[in-house]
């Protein structure tokens, strides 16, 4: 193992990085009081919303909801086989869902250390995983981001001024091209020699960035849908059922995007539901917008934790959990 590459150290908490997570915490909790405020001086109307989404709805919702993270976690080992390490299904899902739950946390990459050192136990490298874990969240976000340009000039314009067509293409453009695998390669190896690392064995493949944007295409779809079912629910009867379709899947898409770009809080939470809220109301009022976003964030969550769970049992039964003592399958697994 090459001096460069070996276990880095933890860093040393510095003031500044200590100013920035107080003010990303305190930019959430800002966030969860205003939320909480608005519940409560608008509960009686949510109340009466959220009743009529009835048990069938809410079924179809969670099932939908808790389908979205396996196709996630898909995209995110063809990408780990393609650079090297393929995990049979119960192994990645045991470090992806157990490493997601770091999202939570203030700093953005926490589900990413946790991945890269379970996955060290698997012997997969940690520059590896780690690489895989920021394409996984890159990727993501900017496969959501294009299905979700759609609902881009509702969001700008409420719906009442045309945004060109030309613009949308050209923003689908920009966001494409990020998403070529040369560019991608490209931008791998200067992060690693930035960071003094060894390149890569390889770089990635066409067919696996493709396959990989596709996952995470279908994941964001199905968590749209999970809106979807609910949204039609609450929407008056004379709402028009292709723009309620777009904004609730489309929108939803954009607004789960913009909320990833937004490092500042965890797993960007309040901005994701705010955009959902602004692109709702255009088809229904605001208790019933209210209603869905607060029960497709619970949702979400709900998935999160009930994978998590999954996935931790299988890692503790296998000793990949951090802090385990169980040496490593593998004597050199940082390399």
């Amino acid at each position: 193992m090459s001096p460069s590459d070996a276990p880095a150290e933890p860093p040393v908490r510095t003031r500044r990085k200590r100013v920035l997570d107080t003010l990303r915490i305190g930019f959430l909790v800002v966030i969860l009081v205003v939320v909480a405020v608005a519940l409560w001086s608008n509960w009686e109307e949510v109340r009466g919303d959220l009743r009529r989404l009835g048990p069938a709805t809410l079924l179809s919702a969670t099932a939908l909801a808790l389908l979205s993270p396996f196709f996630t976690v898909l995209g995110w080992r063809v990408l780990l086989a393609d650079l090297g390490s393929r995990l049979h299904i119960a192994q990645a899902s045991g470090v992806f869902f157990v490493g997601q739950l770091g999202k939570y946390l203030p700093g953005s990459v926490w589900s990413v250390v946790v991945q890269t050192e379970m996955a060290a136990r698997l012997g997969v490298p940690r520059r590896r995983s780690a690489v895989v874990g920021l394409l996984c969240i890159a990727l993501s976000a900017l496969t959501g981001m294009i299905a979700g340009l759609p609902a881009l000039p509702v969001l700008l314009t409420r719906g009442d001024a045309v945004i060109p067509w030309w613009s949308l293409l050209l923003i689908i453009g920009v966001l494409g091209v990020l998403l070529w695998p040369p560019l991608l390669n490209w931008g791998i190896r200067t992060l690693l020699r930035v960071l003094r690392r060894e390149p890569l064995d390889h770089d990635l493949t066409h067919a696996a960035v493709g396959l990989s944007s596709l996952w995470f295409l279908s994941s964001w779809l199905v968590g749209g849908l999970s809106v979807w079912v609910m949204a039609r629910n609450v929407a008056p009867d004379d709402a028009d059922a292709s723009r309620l379709l777009l904004v609730a899947v489309s929108g939803y898409l954009l607004a789960a995007g913009i909320g990833m770009f937004s490092i500042v809080v965890p797993a960007g939470v309040g901005v994701r539901d705010g955009v959902m809220v602004v692109l709702l109301t255009t088809q229904m009022s605001l208790s019933a917008a209210t209603a869905v976003v607060v029960v497709a964030r619970f949702l979400t969550v709900l998935a999160d934790v009930v994978w998590a769970g999954i996935g931790w049992l299988w890692a503790k039964s296998h000793h990949l959990l951090p802090g385990d003592t169980t040496p490593d399958p593998d004597p050199n697994p940082s390399s």
